[in-house]
């Protein structure tokens, strides 16, 4: 009886593990395809804001301030009609691949994500004529920080986050719509205060975020379905890539200084 305790709890030990080791290794997964996604999204804007701007005047189609001018595919991505395009082609790509992940293979989903990274990278580029860089890069590693911080919360805690996920995807919501609303209002105080929300609400998300990838891995690791795990990492990267870009986006908004 006593050999046979010694083998359940050696087998028990064992299972958890392989368990532990491939969550980590989950988990891992996750953050490298983040990265590379940030990556794919700062090396775009900048090589978009560099050909949107030019020093030259020969070459200048408007001056947006200083020395510095809109190029013709400057005014084009940024002051024509294509602009509302490229603002919410991003939003537009997320739905779609939330609801084409399922017939999508591995591959296929983690191409669409570099593919949305990029068109993100297109859409924020206009912070480099807004922003100064040395701002941008501060408000950068802000978010890193505050990003880490808030990811290891979600990752370790032993508290259940579940509960706060609905209010938070409703506040979410919410701030879309006033988001958008905003755009035609063109109220500070509005976006002074959507920034603030803004800002609480991804911080939120990253943590809850961060718990649901790591329990919905513990879920489904007995399953052992490749699969399905694949798409998961690439779920969970976009849903933490996306916390990390909204929240840098706001905080820009305190921390940024104007050109």
């Amino acid at each position: 009886m006593a050999d046979y305790q010694t083998i359940r709890t050696v087998a028990a030990g064992a299972r958890t593990a392989t368990i532990d080791a491939g969550l980590r290794a989950h988990m891992n997964k996750v953050y490298g395809l983040m990265s590379v996604g940030m990556v794919l999204t700062a090396a775009a804007a900048w090589a978009i804001s560099g050909l949107a701007t030019t020093v030259d005047p020969s070459l200048g189609v408007a001056e947006i301030s200083n020395g510095r001018f809109l190029t013709q595919f400057g005014q084009t991505i940024y002051a024509s009609p294509l602009k509302w395009v490229i603002m919410f082609a991003p939003l537009v790509m997320v739905f779609a691949f939330s609801a084409m992940i399922n017939r999508l293979s591995v591959g296929a989903a983690q191409l669409f994500f570099y593919a949305y990274a990029a068109m993100m990278g297109l859409s924020i580029s206009s912070i480099f004529l807004v922003y100064t860089g040395t701002s941008i890069t501060q408000t950068f590693l802000v978010t890193a920080v505050a990003f880490a911080g808030l990811s290891l919360y979600g990752y370790t805690t032993k508290r259940d986050l579940s509960a706060m996920g609905t209010f938070l995807i409703m506040g979410l919501i919410g701030l879309l719509l006033a988001s958008i609303v905003n755009i035609f209002l063109a109220s500070s105080a509005m976006a002074f205060a959507i920034s603030v929300i803004g800002v609480l609400i991804f911080a939120g998300l990253t943590a809850w975020d961060t718990q649901s990838i790591k329990t919905t891995y513990l879920q489904h690791a007995q399953g052992g379905d490749q699969e399905w795990l694949g798409k998961a990492a690439i779920m969970g990267a976009l849903n933490l890539y996306l916390d990390f870009i909204n929240m840098f986006m706001f905080l820009l908004h305190f921390l940024g200084n104007r050109e």
